[in-house]
């Protein structure tokens, strides 16, 4: 039983971490409600709704790829699970904490690169995962072109403010 669940609760802390770290880093202040938004920028509840959904996702396809890897591969699966983790966290530092939408721009590529070779990783061994990873690189290209709008609206940022 414990082989069984240990896959799932390192899922749900890591999930865990990344939510309390990126919504740690993510202030809705004075600075990020005077940005000009897009007519099209969902109402800011949508935020914590579909970022809870992706991580439940997430977590779901990270067991599933994980349990589908051969022994050797899964150091491989976990690190780039982590890896994704990290940008995940790093665009909301980016973002919201330095004020720089126009370097979290740049960061949101690689980010969506990371989702990409997460589901082509767990499509080799598991399609489940890989339809389970679908609506976060939906949701990180709508993330994406919200920034580049935020970016186009607002530009250009300049050092970040105290």
């Amino acid at each position: 039983m414990k082989r069984t669940l240990a896959p799932i609760a390192v899922g749900i802390g890591a999930a865990l971490l990344v939510a309390g770290v990126g919504s740690t880093m993510t202030d809705l202040g004075p600075w990020y409600r005077r940005l000009d938004q897009p007519a099209w920028s969902p109402p800011d509840w949508a935020f914590p709704v579909g970022w809870t959904t992706i991580y439940v996702l997430t977590v779901a396809a990270g067991v599933t790829a994980w349990r589908a890897a051969r022994p050797g591969e899964r150091t491989g699966v976990v690190a780039l699970f982590a890896f994704n983790a990290f940008l995940n966290m790093a665009w909301s530092l980016l973002f919201f904490r330095l004020h720089r939408p126009d370097w979290a721009l740049g960061e949101v590529v690689v980010f969506w690169l990371s989702i990409a070779a997460l589901i082509a990783v767990a499509a080799r061994r598991s399609g489940t995962a890989r339809v389970l990873l679908m609506p976060y690189l939906a949701w990180v290209t709508f993330a994406g072109a919200l920034n580049v709008a935020v970016v186009a609206l607002n530009a250009p940022f300049g050092p970040p403010s105290a």
